[in-house]
This record gives C-alpha cells, sequence and structure tokens, in this order.
C-alpha cells in the first residue's frame, strides 16, 4: 500500500510495504529512489551491484514476486506489496546452495561482480519447468554480462544443476 501523496517530488518520502527476502517490512522511501539504492544504501544488502545503472549489465538483477527485474531501473516505491528477493536472502535460506556450489565447481565465479544477478537469472531459469539446451541458457542469461569467464563456466554451471534435476537437452 502507498500513501497517497499529490504532486511528488524527487525527494518526498512514501511508505511502502514490502516483503523483502522473506520478512515484511514498512519504510518510507524517497519517490524517485531506485530499488538498487534502497537495497544497497538503506537495507544495506550489498549483493545487488550497480553497473551501469541503464539495466544493460544485470548487475542489480533481483527477483520481484519470483521474476527478475533490474534494480536500477526500478524505483523503490513500485515494489509495496510485491515480494523482493536479493541473492542474500536467497543465500541464507539455502536456494541457491547447489548453485553456489556448480558455480564454484566450474569457476564460473571469478571476480564476483556479475555473481549475484547471474545467480538469480540462473535460479529463475531452473525454476521454470523447462528443459533448455546449452544454447537456450546461454540465450537466457545474455541479458547478464561478464567480463571474467566467457559464460562458458557459467553456461557449464547452470547446465550441470540442470542436468541433475533432469532439465537439460543435449
Amino acid at each position: 500500500m502507498i500513501e497517497p501523496s499529490s504532486q511528488l517530488s524527487g525527494e518526498e518520502e512514501i511508505l511502502i510495504e514490502v516483503t523483502l527476502n522473506g520478512r515484511r517490512l514498512k519504510r518510507r522511501v524517497k519517490a524517485r529512489q531506485h530499488l538498487a539504492d534502497f537495497l544497497r544504501q538503506e537495507m544495506e544488502l550489498t549483493g545487488t551491484h550497480l553497473g551501469c545503472e541503464h539495466g544493460v549489465c544485470g548487475a542489480c538483477t533481483v527477483l520481484i514476486d519470483g521474476h527478475t527485474a533490474r534494480g536500477c531501473l526500478t524505483l523503490a516505491v513500485q515494489m509495496s506489496g510485491k515480494c523482493v528477493d536479493t541473492v542474500e536472502g536467497l543465500t541464507e535460506s539455502g536456494q541457491l546452495a547447489e548453485l553456489q556450489e556448480a558455480f564454484i565447481t566450474r569457476n564460473a565465479a571469478q571476480c564476483g561482480f556479475c555473481s549475484s544477478g547471474m545467480l538469480l537469472t540462473a535460479y529463475e531459469l531452473i525454476s521454470s519447468n523447462e528443459t533448455l539446451s546449452r544454447g537456450e541458457i546461454r540465450e537466457c542469461i545474455s541479458g547478464n554480462m561478464c567480463r571474467c569467464t566467457g559464460y562458458h563456466a557459467v553456461v557449464d554451471a547452470i547446465e550441470t544443476v540442470m542436468t541433475r534435476r533432469g532439465k537439460h537437452q543435449k
């Protein structure tokens, strides 16, 4: 629920209610504050990285109601009534453990900057009940930039988990 207000300026604060990493909270946020900035600065959840700040690199990827979204393009006020999950929340709950293990084993998390966004994108992909080929996996993660691995190791890691779960086509 968003507290109504007339003629919002960028500095005006609005009360939002959001479920963040499984915890309901109420917070006042600036009308024009981006979700990524809210998560990093207000909530101290620094796993959501800021790269390009134009929605291109995927470093700011979060899950909103179970679907990936760019935190740098989303306003925090838009999250009222929604569920937001960050890499920290899914790590603490253990939902990313299998993917994280595969990323480590396959050396898919080299510098780590893209890893949180890549993990959340992979999580959404694996959570879908689709059976995907290696090329389709590569296409699904193409919105996340990685300068270290060339994507091969990331695709290997995702393919490993999908194969374990019977969701990979040869």
